[in-house]
């Protein structure tokens, strides 16, 4: 419920409570709601109208304080600020698109490749044109190059002349071929001159996507379990990139990939070990034109605003678009285009509240959960035990 409220005023409690908070806040709102249509208009839902009228002062006193807590929760996430301000990182997405909507786009992994470096030509032309200002840092999406270029020459050299007509450090979306047999979905940091400098491991792949599990036993009601013939390996380690840059020196940037997006820790990690500006690169093309692109980037404007930081959200055929704190995306492209994407982000690197109290509320609801449960069993027991003891006394038989 969380993702939903990207365009809302309460999207700015993600930075208190997180992203499971927000849901929380979200549940506990619409809950206070349907109670006062309950007691306000008991005919809606089954109730008599003698009812209402007898018990309407307590029932207006009763829908005071769930009226006054709706009030006090939103005006609070409206006034509550979202910072926005740090040195700014100028930064280019690429959106190169690919030739083939769905599962196909893959059979052609070379021309998805081409698409993403004839747009990083176009970036550095415009660049040279005055159309843009030269990027501090390029971004390329997840699957931006499905060849291996650690292995593949052709692959290699097109990459690196990517970086050096763009002129600035590149990161990539690359598949790689190890550890074999199996495969890793990876971002690889390129500096100019230097090449790969540093590399980052999906730690949460796809399951049934990229990666099969229980192969064996879910072959027993599908043989399309043998569809997925690469296993996708897990990355053990948090992404944490150094990129150094000409107007604010070493800069310290947090890859996700994808899927990732979604977990609170694998997003929190970076953040925790230091990253100012976090990229989520993500590969769109086997949605085709549903709406998943979009609820994607809504992920990554709460991630920006639970977190206090800019996000850079590339996609191989959008929705990308630049993110800044306040979780407002700039510069967004749309589905199945090719786009640069230009514009300077704000570094961040104070930690907001959600940060520092990380999982903790989560498992104090986990224990009130627990504790309820465990009062309410033992209540209900009491009272059975009560029910039980007064039906054997005389007094009870006789009223039985």
């Amino acid at each position: 419920m969380a993702w939903s409220q990207s365009n809302s005023p309460l999207s700015h409690l993600a930075s208190i409570a997180g992203a499971p908070g927000l849901t929380f806040v979200v549940a506990l709102l619409g809950g206070v709601l349907a109670a006062l249509v309950q007691r306000w208009v008991p005919g809606i839902v089954g109730g008599r109208r003698s009812d209402a009228a007898a018990y309407a002062p307590r029932r207006s006193l009763r829908a005071l304080w769930p009226a006054l807590a709706v009030v006090v929760v939103v005006a609070g996430s409206i006034w509550y600020p979202t910072p926005t301000s740090g040195k700014k990182l100028q930064v280019v997405g690429i959106q190169g698109n690919v030739p083939t909507i769905g599962l196909e786009f893959n059979a052609q992994r070379r021309a998805v490749l081409d698409d993403h470096a004839r747009a990083t030509a176009k970036a550095a032309e415009m660049v040279r044109r005055g159309q843009i200002p030269a990027p501090d840092l390029v971004v390329w999406p997840e699957n931006s190059s499905d060849i291996d270029p650690t292995r593949n020459p052709d692959a290699m050299t097109e990459i690196l002349h990517a970086v050096a007509e763009v002129k600035a450090p590149l990161i990539v979306g690359a598949v790689l071929d190890e550890p074999a047999p199996d495969v890793s979905n990876t971002s690889l940091l390129y500096l100019p001159g230097r090449g790969i400098v540093a590399r980052y491991v999906k730690q949460h792949p796809v399951p049934f996507a990229e990666y099969m599990p229980y192969r064996s036993f879910f072959r027993h009601f599908s043989s399309k379990v043998d569809l997925l013939t690469v296993n996708f390996t897990h990355g053990k380690k948090t992404g944490l990139f150094t990129i150094p840059t000409r107007s604010q020196g070493n800069v310290k940037v947090g890859p996700v990939i994808c899927f990732e997006v979604a977990y609170d820790g694998l997003v929190r990690a970076p953040v925790e070990k230091g990253a100012q500006l976090l990229i989520v690169q993500t590969n769109n093309a086997t949605f085709g034109r549903t709406a998943e692109s979009e609820q994607q980037l809504a992920i990554s404007r709460i991630r920006a605003i639970e977190h206090g930081r800019s996000v850079v959200h590339v996609s191989t055929v959008g929705v990308s678009g630049l993110i800044t704190p306040d979780g407002v995306v700039h510069d967004r492209s749309s589905l199945f285009t090719s786009k640069v994407l230009s514009g300077a982000m704000p570094l961040r690197s104070s930690l907001t509240i959600a940060d520092r109290l990380g999982n903790v509320p989560e498992h104090l609801a986990y224990a009130l959960a627990v504790a309820s449960f465990l009062l309410a069993a033992i209540g209900s027991r009491r009272r059975r035990t009560a029910v039980r003891a007064d039906t054997t006394s005389p007094r009870g038989r006789q009223l039985v």
